[in-house]
């Protein structure tokens, strides 16, 4: 089975794909993508102002201790306001299975408020080679637990962060 480079989540509203799929005018032009939220630090076209495309980078690397969890309050928001304004919006991290995958999750979790496993079930249906790593998996929790607003401030903020810097600290040892 070979992998498709992009699926809809919402047609003609939300995609998720991969790097080729942010990078190519073709499927960019084809499904009328205007806002592309990266969720990886791989350069694109579209982050130049002349291409037209609305960007969003969440330079954040694909391992379990990466906090996603404190961008998704404005990636929600990015794409919630992007289709709010008849936009199209392409998701993407490098091979657009894991960290694309959890900001597609938790836009679909606080917009029609839906629990962690729903919405992880939801994009498994739209794009099944899906992987939600057991820290993305964690931290959708913890988004909802936060109310879709962590911040550093919030308890279960402060207490998922403080067992991360251990584990990294232990790691370093």
């Amino acid at each position: 089975m070979a992998w498709k480079n992009i699926d809809a989540i919402i047609e003609g509203k939300l995609y998720l794909g991969n790097i080729q799929a942010a990078t190519s005018s073709r499927s960019l032009t084809e499904r009328r993508i205007t806002h592309i939220v990266s969720v990886c630090s791989d350069p694109i076209p579209a982050e130049v102002p002349e291409s037209g495309i609305y960007h969003l980078r969440i330079p954040v690397e694909d391992v379990d201790f990466a906090d996603l969890l404190i961008h998704l309050p404005r990636a929600c928001h990015f794409i919630d306001q992007a289709i709010k304004s008849e936009g199209v919006v392409l998701v993407h991290c490098h091979q657009g299975l894991t960290r694309s995958a959890t900001v597609v999750a938790a836009y679909l979790m606080c917009t029609q408020r839906i629990d962690a496993t729903q919405a992880m079930s939801v994009v498994r249906q739209a794009r099944e080679q899906v992987w939600f790593s057991a820290g993305f998996q964690e931290q959708l929790i913890l988004f909802e637990l936060c109310r879709y607003m962590p911040t550093p401030a919030d308890p279960y903020y402060i207490g998922w962060r403080r067992k991360i810097d251990v584990h990294l600290a232990n790691q370093q040892s």
